[in-house]
């Protein structure tokens, strides 16, 4: 009440000018706590940690009155563990003094990944999937088969787990050799006789057909492509990369059947 009328009893521009006055004080205690609050025109230049350890990092950090958080960890296995890959703001830059500066940092242990499956692929395909996983390529060698510098084998099947910074080794197609061997006969061998015959001698087997066949490692062969003559007797030839296709069937053919004979080169 006695507010009420200290006010009233005073003339208008008093009652203005009063409260002019006193929203420049407002504005100049707000601005001036603004100040205070946001340090302004107080920085500082934020410490290059990147190559550092962690506990080397928050000291040096710590020293010029900056905060360490880790924000996320990965695994990159030519750096030393738990060293720093990546902080934000970046070393050298300037900013307001007591910021956090977050950092990620290379794991301790390498994380476990699926291997993948790399068989059909290009050797420079695999070689890049590897290396996209964190993978790396091991010893290379090669045997007789069309698809040239296409991988073949892996020394670790798909579907594993493994930990990154793991070596891989593979084999290659080295294309169709360039001897010829006489196409052998496999009608009335296993087809296990058969695969293990071809595979001395850089030949693939597929197999084309096998109706009701459950095993067919010891099923028989009663056709195959291409056969060992041609339609005018004459014996044809194969090389080293390139395929028979057999048909299987679970009983052995009654025709005669001609062994595997171990072909010679031809020039």
């Amino acid at each position: 009440m006695k507010l009420f009328e200290f006010i009233t009893k005073r003339p208008l521009w008093v009652n203005i000018l009063a409260a002019i006055l006193l929203v420049v004080i407002m504005l100049f205690v707000f601005v001036y706590s603004l100040n205070f609050i946001t340090k302004h025109n107080k920085s500082m230049t934020v410490p290059d940690v990147v190559g550092k350890t962690l506990d080397d990092a928050r000291k040096i950090l710590s020293k010029e009155g900056f905060g360490t958080e880790i924000v996320d960890s990965t695994y990159i296995d030519t750096l030393p563990p738990f060293s720093v890959i990546r902080q934000i703001p970046e070393g050298d830059a300037v900013v307001k003094i007591d910021r956090t500066v977050y950092v990620t940092i290379n794991r301790g242990v390498p994380p476990f990944i699926e291997m993948p499956n790399l068989v059909g692929f290009s050797y420079r395909s695999a070689e890049m999937q590897l290396k996209n996983m964190g993978l790396r390529m091991g010893d290379t060698s090669s045997k007789p088969d069309f698809a040239k510098n296409s991988v073949l084998e892996q020394s670790i099947p798909s579907g594993t787990k493994i930990r990154m910074g793991t070596s891989v080794s593979l084999v290659l197609g080295d294309g169709v050799g360039n001897l010829e061997y006489p196409v052998p006969s496999l009608i009335g061998n296993t087809f296990q006789q058969a695969k293990a015959a071809l595979q001395n001698r850089g030949i693939n087997i597929f197999v084309a057909q096998a109706v009701g066949v459950l095993d067919t490692s010891g099923a028989f062969i009663y056709r195959q492509n291409p056969q060992k003559f041609d339609d005018e007797g004459a014996v044809l030839k194969i090389r080293p990369g390139q395929m028979i296709e057999v048909w299987l069937q679970t009983e052995k053919p009654v025709a005669d059947t001609i062994k595997l004979n171990e072909p010679q080169p031809i020039n």
